[in-house]
């Protein structure tokens, strides 16, 4: 997960194998009515509460409509995103991060929140891991890790959608929103805003396979 230059120890959260000492917290959180309990640690990205970014793009779900199917939650972190999906929609989601900490805290997560039946937690440098078709791609994306991973991380989203599969994804308009808007417009053929809050844009393109260019 993004935006931020959190730092711990010299590592940022999007570090494979944090060695920076442990540092547990629980905490309850209130997304889509549904009360949810999450452990954080060191080493992960917004340990203390979830992120106004992420609860930004969460809230614009209720402004688009959302095919049947699947859920990518791409750079999950310690799951916030995964587990309240999970939650509200009873659907399926794949919760994928290139931190293992913060993989080993989303399974952990969506256990305690029960919802460890509906997801699948693993591994995954962007999509080199993915191999299913989704009817959803959530990403906060790691704007610290530099322009070459978030661009793949919008851009390739294409490959792993479902036809009227969307790609949601939020970013500051302060760290590239315009410029993340554009090269989704690249890959989809169309991107547009339908939220914005405090600086925070939300972007959606939709594959739709008889317009991809």
């Amino acid at each position: 997960m993004t935006t931020s230059n959190e730092k711990i120890g010299g590592e940022m959260y999007f570090t494979a194998n944090p060695n920076s000492e442990h540092h547990f917290q629980n905490f309850d959180f209130d997304l889509f009515g549904n009360t949810l309990h999450f452990t954080t640690d060191s080493g992960v990205f917004s340990k203390s509460t979830v992120d106004f970014g992420t609860r930004t793009m969460l809230d614009a779900l209720d402004k688009t409509t959302l095919t049947d199917g699947k859920v990518l939650d791409l750079g999950t972190g310690y799951g916030p995103v995964g587990v309240a999906i999970a939650k509200k929609y009873q659907r399926p989601v794949d919760m994928v991060d290139v931190n293992e900490r913060a993989l080993a805290l989303a399974q952990q997560n969506a256990k305690q929140n029960g919802v460890d039946q509906l997801v699948a937690v693993f591994q995954s440098d962007i999509y080199q891991q993915v191999t299913d078709q989704y009817a959803l791609i959530l990403t906060n994306p790691p704007i610290r890790a530099g322009k070459e991973v978030v661009t793949a991380m919008l851009q390739d989203a294409v490959h792993h959608l479902v036809p009227g599969g969307k790609l949601i994804a939020v970013l500051q308009k302060k760290q590239g929103a315009p410029s993340a808007q554009k090269n989704m417009l690249a890959a989809f053929g169309n991107a547009k805003i339908i939220a914005k809050n405090k600086g925070y844009y939300i972007l959606e393109s939709t594959y739709e396979p008889d317009t991809h260019i």
